[in-house]
């Protein structure tokens, strides 16, 4: 939905103009390659090139199928600008050897990057500034999985100083490995019918653009996150009283294990939030709401949140659960407008401070497609009927990943 959200913590960051100073220095024959933390290559072959605006990648993409048929890698490139003038980006691309895989020019730059500390998006990067690219890189095929990802970015210097800085120039920057694992395979969480992916991968809303600093480091830990609301079957969110947690005939569903494995944190003491209206004055500890952390293995922990309180919770730390069985009910604590399930995968058992990792869901039938993202916030805001995309090609799927706005009809074996 339009608000409701786990968290969009607005990302800062405060930019000192930095100079930069060139000195001849003798250059080095080793001409072996290094891969840094982030996954970016760096080759010392490579010809020395003054490139103004730095860049890296936060962490190596990896492909996940989707329900779209394409396969996305859905990453993000931080941009810093070096030079103590502005620097404009005109355009970005993904790019495998000659292969386009993403391309941002225009209003999409708008919308694709965010500049940090900047009251306005735009494609203008400020002295010492930074700025995050999120990227939906896309192959048709397993086959057409690159090994590595390079990206093209072409930008305008305010006050070039050639020849070592020339007003416009196009920088080869920020290659990265593509990480080839398989993502997690994992049951859905919740049972039956019209189910709305309100607010998911990939395009940048609310969760996919929720960048976190949090304890000195930026996290993305929604990167994948879904908003699960579900639809009745007249195609309407809610009956009567908007602002009444019972109008939503799905208040109080079971929320269930995706997988097997062991519950690591339970959060079950908060109030439900008064449904229309969004909370505030909020702890960052208390947005997830009522919720629970189960490690799913290999490094993936399950994060299911916005659940009722007390009663609402049915399990402890420590217990060992069975993919299926009952976490808690699907309830509207924590940074909530309407009742829905918050759902996301992480790599580590902090809901904020991890980063966000993809998966499929072995089995679903998608019913159909919400038209836009302008339709979302009308269905609670103004209670409107849902408006469905033509031409979805509806019907089961196994191994994909749901996107936003796709409506899917979910069955939990018992």
């Amino acid at each position: 939905m339009r608000r409701i959200r786990l968290n969009r913590l607005a990302t800062s960051a405060v930019a000192a103009a930095v100079f930069v100073s060139m000195a001849a220095c003798s250059s080095s024959s080793d001409s072996s390659s290094s891969t840094s933390s982030s996954g970016t290559e760096t080759t010392s072959a490579a010809p020395a090139v003054v490139t103004p605006v730095i860049a890296s990648v936060i962490a190596a993409p990896i492909a996940v199928p989707a329900t779209d048929k394409k396969i996305h890698m859905a990453y993000e490139v931080m941009l810093t600008n070096v030079l103590p003038s502005p620097t404009t980006i005109k355009s970005f691309k993904a790019m495998a050897g000659d292969r386009t895989l993403f391309d941002l020019s225009g209003d999409k730059l708008i919308t694709w990057m965010k500049v940090f500390g900047a009251k306005e998006r735009g494609p203008v990067i400020g002295p010492g500034q930074s700025a995050i690219v999120w990227v939906d890189a896309t192959v048709d095929t397993r086959a057409d999985i690159p090994d590595t990802i390079s990206h093209a970015v072409d930008i305008e210097v305010a006050e070039p100083s050639p020849p070592l800085i020339p007003q416009t120039l196009v920088e080869q920057v920020a290659t990265t490995k593509v990480d080839k694992k398989d993502p997690i395979v994992i049951k859905p969480p919740l049972d039956g019918p019209h189910w709305l992916d309100g607010d998911s991968c990939c395009e940048v809303q609310g969760h996919r653009g929720a960048a976190n600093p949090i304890n000195g480091q930026l996290f993305l830990a929604e990167r994948f996150a879904i908003d699960y609301v579900q639809l009745n079957n007249d195609g309407y969110l809610y009956t009567g009283d908007k602002t009444k947690t019972e109008s939503y005939a799905y208040f109080g569903t079971n929320v269930h294990a995706v997988a097997d494995g062991k519950v690591v944190a339970v959060v079950d003491n908060l109030p439900e939030q008064t449904p229309s209206i969004g909370a505030t004055g909020l702890r960052i500890d208390e947005y997830g709401g009522n919720h629970v952390v189960q490690d799913i293995g290999d490094g993936h922990y399950a994060f299911y949140a916005h659940l009722q309180g007390k009663d609402g919770v049915k399990v402890k730390v420590g217990d060992d659960l069975k993919a299926g069985q009952v976490v808690g009910l699907l309830g509207n604590s924590g940074n909530s407008d309407a009742p829905h399930l918050h759902f996301h995968v992480m790599n580590g058992p902090d809901p904020l401070a991890a980063n966000g990792l993809p998966f499929e869901i072995d089995s679903f039938e998608l019913e159909s497609r919400l038209i836009s993202n302008d339709a979302l916030g009308p269905l609670i805001d103004d209670h409107t009927k849902a408006e469905y995309a033509p031409d979805v090609d509806a019907g089961q799927r196994t191994k994909e990943s749901p996107l936003i706005r796709d409506i899917m009809g979910y069955k939990v074996a018992n």
